[in-house]
This record gives structure tokens, C-alpha cells and sequence, in this order.
């Protein structure tokens, strides 16, 4: 697993939204600001109205360009890590990761059973990474895809998020290290994802954890 798919992986998990780039009927690029989460594979999901331009342009020709920006809050925001991965917008009607989405974003779920509402995968074939001046580099797919066994731990993420929600705001609060009202919104193998209102963090595990047993043993270190 090389660090440039691991930077292209933590770009996409410390984002919640990105500059989604389709093509018009008559050829022309058009850019829309696109809501996003991730499988746990870190395959982009964005949530899409069949109303909206985006997706008519998506039914036509399924190729996508998603910019993901990671330069907030620098002075000079070329001096920051930033990735246009382009591939191909799959819909899909998983509805584990449809309720990943939501966990994301809490607001989804007043319109995501809405019969013109549509879950898309952005699987991507490679990743224009610019990780600051002179690093730039192009990444393929297979880089920034996790691999292994993903379903164990995915399985058991729903109950692990109730669990932590409901019975461990403190320690979720001392993880976080950012005041209280934080919730776990989502866990992968190599970290956890947590938001407060229109805020989101991110922590990273010390190592990789695959099941409900090596994610317990690292959410106990880490809360203490």
C-alpha cells in the first residue's frame, strides 16, 4: 500500500464535500459543489437528485473528474495537498453504504428515500495528487483502494457507532480533543470519523484493525 494512495485516502477522509466536474450535452465542462463520503474501500458515495444537472449529465456519459481540496485555512493555499481523481459515477443501491452517507451527513436523511435521489460510487481509475509545490504526481486507483477483508469490520461498524454514541460521548470528546458534542459517524481499518454540526475529524489508528475486537482494543488506547 504506497503513501501516495494512503495521502490521495486522507484527502478524501478529511473532506466532506468536493468540486464535482461533468460534461454538459454539448460537450462543455461543468463543476457543481457535490457532498461526499466514502465506502470502506475509501471509494467516493455522493448522494445525487435525478433533478439536478450533474446527474443528467452523469446518465449520458457516467465519466467524472472529483476535486478534493485540502488547502482550507493555509495562507497560501498552493502551498497545500489537493487531488482531481477522475473515473466513472456508478449508481449504487447498497444500503449499507447509503446509511454510511447519512452518518456522514445527518441532513441526507431527510430527502435520501426520496424516489429521485440517487447514491453514486465514483470508482476511480487514478488521482492527480498535488501534495504542495514540485509534488505532484499521478496515483492509480488500485493505490488508494483499500483491500483485505473489508466486510468484518463494515459489518460491525453499525453497532460499534451506537455503542460509542451512546454510551461513550467522554471518550469520544478526549479522542477528538476539540470540546464536546462529537459523534462517531464512521470507522474503517485505518481510523475513525466523527462530526459536531457542520465540523468533522478525523482520528488515525496506530495500526490497521480489521474486526470488532482489534477496533475495540484501539478505541480503548486511544481513549485513554
Amino acid at each position: 500500500m504506497g503513501s501516495e494512495g494512503r495521502q490521495v485516502r486522507d484527502l478524501l477522509r478529511g473532506a466532506d464535500r468536493g468540486a464535482l466536474a461533468t460534461a454538459l450535452a454539448d460537450g462543455a465542462p461543468y463543476a457543481s459543489l457535490v457532498l461526499t463520503a466514502l465506502a470502506p474501500d475509501a471509494t467516493p458515495l455522493l448522494l445525487l437528485s435525478d433533478l439536478a444537472e450533474h446527474s443528467r449529465n452523469i446518465a449520458r456519459d457516467p465519466k467524472v473528474s472529483l476535486l478534493i481540496d485540502g488547502t482550507a485555512g493555509l495562507a497560501d493555499p498552493l502551498t497545500g495537498a489537493r487531488a482531481s481523481l477522475v473515473g466513472r459515477a456508478v449508481a449504487s443501491e447498497d444500503k449499507a453504504l447509503l446509511a454510511r452517507y447519512i452518518a456522514r451527513h445527518p441532513s441526507a436523511e431527510g430527502y435520501a428515500a426520496f424516489a429521485d435521489f440517487k447514491l453514486y460510487r465514483v470508482e476511480i481509475e487514478r488521482a492527480h495528487l498535488v501534495a504542495g509545490f514540485g509534488k505532484i504526481r499521478w496515483v492509480e486507483g488500485s493505490a488508494i483502494r483499500l483491500d483485505g477483508d473489508l466486510a468484518t469490520l463494515a459489518a460491525a461498524e453499525p453497532a460499534i457507532l451506537g455503542h460509542m454514541n451512546e454510551d461513550h460521548a467522554a471518550a469520544i470528546e478526549h479522542m477528538v480533543g476539540r470540546g464536546p458534542g462529537w459523534r462517531m459517524t464512521g470507522i474503517d481499518p485505518e481510523g475513525a470519523d466523527f462530526r459536531r454540526e457542520g465540523d468533522i475529524a478525523r482520528v488515525e489508528f496506530a495500526g490497521e484493525v480489521r474486526d470488532a475486537g482489534q477496533a475495540r482494543a484501539e478505541l480503548v488506547r486511544l481513549a485513554r
